[in-house]
């Protein structure tokens, strides 16, 4: 089966971009959204980059 990236449906805080993301590795969301958080404040590259996520990212068929 071939895995692919969405944007989570179920699990989403904002866009569902940290919960896509912890399914397609299989971890726990609050762990991808905490790391998400630690890279934003690093370098504030992490806002861009989810805000390009959001946007290429396809929402999770139904």
């Amino acid at each position: 089966m071939e895995k692919k990236l969405y944007r989570s449906a179920v699990d989403k805080k904002l866009a569902g971009v940290c919960g896509g993301l912890a399914e397609y590795f299989g971890v726990d969301a609050t762990i991808v959204c905490i790391a998400w958080i630690v890279f934003m404040f690093m370098d504030g590259a992490g806002i861009l980059l989810y805000l390009i996520m959001m946007l290429v990212m396809p929402q999770r068929p139904a």
